[in-house]
């Protein structure tokens, strides 16, 4: 019999013993009384069912993860063509922090999760081994991928931290002061821990390799009258970053 069976058989027994007590009430008072103090302990049992009955099913499990994140990305490179042999011309994006925001929704309970991720960084762009060298630019990267994530338990680990496996893929933007822009298919391969200390709060540290798949070519111009063609297969960077996870 569950909770709910026998909070109705307590309200049914309630009402036949107000009944019963307004009927000794009209025969003894004293006998009233005594009627009272029991109808009193009814109630007080049906209220602490009741709290016992919410305690005893579980609080649904967090679906969805927010997380804004600060980090860091190395520098990625771009060969310049076509170039004379012999030499290894190449367009430079130096390394600088990044920053971003991924909103994830879990799947299969609470071992997968699958993400929407924006981030960017704000560096420069500088040439090397280009004769005359151009004078060093703005240069903004917005990339925009789709991630997809495992976790597991390790032996000796504690249950609130989990370490996970990540694959993501989508596409990079990267845009410049002197207008120019392109963008590429990029992916994604890394993993890193969670942290979760309480139920709708935790935390994130996260390592990945980047490629940026460069063909076709892409233009960085370089000054009046002077564009820069990049091309080669991969170009690719590290990104490390931390922060907190909303759930809910």
């Amino acid at each position: 019999m569950d909770c709910t069976q026998k909070e109705f058989q307590l309200s049914v027994w309630v009402q036949r013993r107000w009944c019963r007590s307004v009927s000794v009430q009209r025969q003894n008072p004293t006998d009233h009384q005594s009627a009272k103090l029991s109808l009193m302990a009814v109630f007080l049992l049906i209220a602490l069912s009741s709290r016992l009955n919410a305690q005893e099913q579980p609080e649904p499990t967090p679906r969805f993860d927010v997380t804004p994140f600060l980090g860091y990305r190395t520098s990625m490179s771009f060969p310049v063509e076509p170039h004379v042999t012999g030499t290894n011309p190449r367009v430079v994006i130096d390394a600088n922090p990044s920053y971003g925001i991924a909103f994830g929704v879990r799947l299969n309970g609470e071992d997968d999760l699958v993400e929407v991720r924006w981030a960017r960084q704000d560096s420069y762009v500088h040439a090397e081994n280009i004769s005359p060298e151009p004078p060093r630019q703005r240069v903004i990267i917005d990339q925009f991928h789709g991630d997809f994530s495992h976790e597991g338990l390790v032996d000796g680990w504690v249950s609130w931290a989990k370490p996970f496996v990540l694959a993501s893929i989508g596409a990079t933007r990267v845009s410049g002061s002197t207008r120019f822009s392109f963008t590429r298919f990029s992916f994604g391969i890394g993993g890193g821990v969670r942290f979760y200390p309480t139920r709708h709060l935790g935390f994130k540290i996260q390592a990945e390799w980047l490629p940026l798949v460069v063909n076709p070519y892409g233009a960085f111009i370089c000054g009046a009258g002077c564009i820069v063609h990049v091309g080669g297969t991969l170009s690719s960077q590290g990104e490390v970053f931390a922060g907190p996870i909303l759930r809910f």
